[in-house]
């Protein structure tokens, strides 16, 4: 049951950052879930590492939200290269 959690909160924190990022992102359902599934992990796990939050505080869906606006920016900088 944890995988589909995290799939419906990469799914939204995906559609903040979407909102959030200046821009358009030519980005399909799929493209904006994982990327908001990667966003989501790194930022979760690399938050937990450093002692910044525990599992399950705000702080992890705040954090969860720049990690995928983050992996967001970088992929359409690699997108607006490779076109």
């Amino acid at each position: 049951m944890g995988y589909v959690w995290m799939a419906i909160i990469g799914f939204v924190v995906g559609l903040i950052a979407r909102a959030i990022l200046p821009g358009e992102q030519k980005l399909g359902i799929i493209l904006t879930t994982v990327l908001g599934i990667v966003g989501a992990l790194v930022a979760g796990f690399a938050g937990q590492m450093l002692g910044w939050y525990q599992q399950g505080q705000p702080a992890g869906f705040i954090a969860s939200v720049v990690g995928a606006i983050v992996v967001l920016w970088v992929y359409t900088l690699v997108a607006r290269k490779s076109a």
